[in-house]
């Protein structure tokens, strides 16, 4: 797969589709970006050229840790600048989960390279936030302290990314650990101030004021909550939510963790409803 330089990291990435529209999408949690590639060729075959790319600290990219900002806002700048690169500007946006967030960023902090959003399994909410700052940030600061960087190389994401990257490795062994808890300390604060926020990394005000148009489809679980859609919906003045394209649940009685595989068979219904809302929104 190509590569570019961004910003002085290395960025893996894949283009589907030959011409049209860009559009780039993300997956969740710092996962690489292969599970959305069968999803991207259903959109692209409506006319569209989707971007994929694996972030920094994910899948086949540089390992590299910027406090200059919130982990969301440094992925939103990076995506901004290879779309640049790459002419693609200005941009569809969109992602699952932490790709949402992605998105969502992408649109507060560069609204003149936006053209739309396409948000799945939008994040919200004091359990959410608790649980993913841990799994994100905290064990990793717990693992540098008991075992140095050594240990974060052991770890099951890092390890994946050195195997994905071998470089990794020595990038990760000449981080200092001092550097490396600051940086993670850091995020993990960012990321726990969203708790009281409609929706993690964007207050009301963010949300209002975001003129492009949104497709928002609902999760059914207690990190991607319902209800956090909904408030999404009700706050992105142009947006739109579809709340049945996995099993409708009561907000009292959401899945625990998210079912990979009922979104897996409903990335059909996915790919139809987004290239449906492109082209109501004009964007062909």
């Amino acid at each position: 797969m190509p590569e570019a330089v961004v910003r002085g990291v290395h960025i893996n990435y894949e283009i589907i589709g030959n011409s049209g529209p860009w559009i780039a999408l993300t997956p969740g949690s710092r996962r690489p970006y292969g599970e959305l590639v069968d999803l991207s060729k259903a959109i692209a075959a409506n006319g569209y050229r989707v971007l994929l790319h694996d972030r920094r600290n994910c899948g086949a990219s540089d390992v590299a840790f910027d406090g200059s900002g919130s982990e969301h806002e440094i992925w939103a700048d990076d995506l901004h600048e290879l779309g640049k690169q790459l002419g693609a500007l200005p941009l569809v946006v969109g992602g699952s989960s932490a790709g949402a967030r992605l998105a969502i960023l992408f649109a507060i902090r560069h609204p003149g390279g936006l053209r739309g959003m396409l948000l799945w399994r939008v994040t919200g909410g004091q359990e959410a936030v608790d649980r993913l700052a841990e799994m994100y940030y905290g064990q990793f600061i717990k693992l540098v302290r008991a075992g140095g960087m050594p240990a974060v190389c052991a770890s099951e994401h890092f390890s994946e990314c050195i195997k994905a990257r071998p470089e990794n490795r020595d990038r990760l062994l000449a981080t200092d650990p001092e550097q490396f808890i600051k940086i993670m300390t850091f995020w993990r604060e960012r990321f726990l101030e969203s708790a009281t926020l409609p929706i993690v990394g964007a207050t009301e005000v963010d949300l209002r004021a975001i003129k492009a148009p949104a497709c928002i489809i609902a999760g059914n679980d207690i990190i991607h909550t319902p209800a956090t859609a909904r408030k999404a919906a009700a706050l992105i003045p142009n947006s739109e939510l579809h709340d049945d394209v996995v099993a409708k649940r009561l907000d009292d009685d959401l899945l625990k963790e998210w079912d990979r595989k009922e979104w897996r068979e409903a990335e059909p219904r996915l790919a139809q409803i987004f290239s449906a809302f492109l082209k109501r929104a004009a964007i062909q």
